[in-house]
């Protein structure tokens, strides 16, 4: 295997993950030895390509939410999160506490890492048996067609849950500033779990109780070069997330993600220091399909290459999925989503290409037809 194409995978004897991703060439090393080519495995069907997919009205934007009026107790602004989260499934935060020092630092944490020789980056390449490190999520077959994206994945809370032969050691405040970042969404995730629980009519600390004992964070951290055929490509197929709720960080000045509502796909403009969050599959099947995650995707560029971050907020493994009471009853709105533990749910998507919503059928109970 040719060491400065393929991200490659350590070996090992360590005990079952949440899941593995094959090996696949580096897209960033790949575009760096030649920015022409786009090789057949990442040119996706006719009916994926994002120019062939119908964009919604450029009027088109998700909600924005006022995080310092929604912490203080607004109602407007409480209302404005039900809506988004009933009707979008995403929406961004402005006016939060994680400073612009604290997502400046996170930012070039992120790029010191893909700047790194390739060489370098391997020493944290995925196990064979997991997916935290460096490569790319979701290949789970040889033929299956390839995101235009490299990625790293950390475990970042609670401590204990931390891989730290994954963390890169030769970049200075690298763990500092994930770590202080990590602290902040947490602090955030919280406020934005006590709105949600007083939503869906439970005591403000109902969600983050049904998290189990550790409520579990892990960060993605996306690389997206650039492309010279992007409308052949995407950064991210379709998928919606297994987590409960996600807050994406993106690049200031370039628009890449892009979310399905009404039929059609919106793209999110980054609002500088805003931060995207995302309802997950597991809101939803607490909810009982009121708060629905959302279909989304990333898109490429032919001249500017694009880095995001992803946290994602997941319940402990033996967490029990399904509708709370307080968003179910037998005459009005039966249980329309089933109890599955949350580790069986994530292992069953790992083992998938992102598929859009599929996943999410496993959660769904299934009606008889007459």
């Amino acid at each position: 295997m040719d060491p400065n194409v393929e991200n490659g995978s350590m070996q090992g004897d360590e005990p079952l993950g949440w899941g593995k991703s094959l090996p696949v060439p580096s897209v960033q090393e790949m575009v760096r030895k030649d920015s022409q080519c786009v090789p057949e495995r990442y040119i996706q069907e006719h009916k994926d390509r994002p120019v062939e997919t119908e964009m919604c009205p450029t009027s088109s934007e998700i909600p924005v939410i006022n995080f310092s009026l929604l912490v203080n107790g607004d109602e407007d602004e409480r209302r404005k999160l039900d809506l988004a989260c009933k009707e979008w499934g995403f929406f961004q935060i402005t006016n939060h506490d994680v400073s612009e020092e604290v997502i400046k630092q996170m930012k070039a944490a992120v790029a010191a890492f893909f700047e790194l020789p390739l060489e370098e980056k391997r020493n944290y390449a995925m196990a064979a048996n997991d997916i935290h490190g460096y490569g790319q999520g979701y290949v789970v077959s040889e033929h299956q067609k390839l995101d235009w994206c490299d990625l790293m994945f950390l475990v970042t809370s609670p401590p204990k849950y931390q891989k730290m032969k994954y963390w890169p050691v030769t970049i200075p405040g690298f763990k500092e500033a994930v770590e202080q970042y990590s602290t902040e969404i947490l602090k955030l995730t919280e406020d934005i779990f006590a709105n949600i629980s007083l939503l869906m009519g439970m005591d403000k600390d109902a969600l983050k109780r049904l998290h189990g004992e550790m409520m579990k964070q892990g960060i993605r951290m996306n690389y997206y070069p650039t492309c010279s055929r992007p409308e052949l490509v995407l950064g991210v197929g379709p998928h919606s997330d297994a987590s409960s709720i996600t807050f994406l960080l993106q690049d200031d000045d370039i628009t890449g993600l892009q979310i399905r509502h009404e039929e059609g796909w919106v793209p999110v403009k980054p609002i500088p220091n805003a931060i995207v969050v995302n309802i997950g599959d597991v809101i939803e099947s607490w909810s009982n399909g009121v708060y629905k995650s959302i279909e989304h995707r990333a898109v490429t560029s032919v001249t500017a290459t694009r880095m995001s971050i992803a946290t994602f907020v997941i319940p402990d493994d033996d967490v029990e999925l399904g509708p709370v009471e307080t968003m179910a009853d037998d005459y009005n709105r039966p249980k329309m989503y089933k109890a599955i533990k949350y580790v069986d749910y994530l292992r069953h998507t790992l083992s998938k290409k992102m598929d859009g919503k599929a996943n999410t059928e496993l959660l769904k109970v299934e009606i008889e037809s007459n």
